[in-house]
């Protein structure tokens, strides 16, 4: 009997459903949020989880950005591409392993991204292949001059 009663309480439910989510990964505030919203759990229980949870240290926006970062950094996104996805996942500050990579190291990962997905032949007279290269680096959130860096380089045998 009792176990039904834990799961009418919406607290109850609220709690354990966020629980189970973050066992999982890290979530942000809002991620966690619109998932609980949509198993109907009202929004003055959800924020009093979520308020609970960070101040258990359960929750936390910088370490979600930190780890969401630098796995979406091993992929070979660039940092453009990076922070609009943390936007998205309500989070609006850079983190400091973003922050920590330099222009040039920026341009490094964008030309060993180009490397290892076309190869770093000279593109000067290929018009067409260049601007497909281009346009793969910019949805790969890399900023202009990081492309146009990577689209200069040129490989070891040059």
């Amino acid at each position: 009997m009792a176990k039904q009663e834990n799961q009418d309480d919406p607290l109850h439910k609220a709690r354990s459903t966020a629980l189970r989510l973050l066992a999982r990964r890290e979530h942000s505030r809002l991620e966690l949020s619109l998932k609980l919203r949509q198993r109907r759990i009202e929004t003055p229980v959800i924020e009093s989880v979520l308020d609970e949870y960070e101040q258990e240290g359960w929750l936390d926006d910088s370490r979600f950005a930190d780890v969401y970062a630098r796995q979406r950094m091993d992929l070979g996104y660039g940092p453009l591409r990076i922070l609009s996805e943390l936007q998205q996942r309500g989070v609006n500050v850079a983190p400091d392993c973003l922050q920590e990579v330099t222009e040039q190291g920026w341009r490094e990962r964008a030309v060993a991204l180009r490397e290892r997905r076309y190869g770093l032949a000279d593109l000067q007279k290929d018009w067409d292949e260049k601007v497909r290269q281009a346009r793969f680096l910019t949805r790969r959130g890399f900023s202009a001059g990081q492309v146009e860096w990577a689209l200069e380089a040129r490989g070891h045998e040059d």
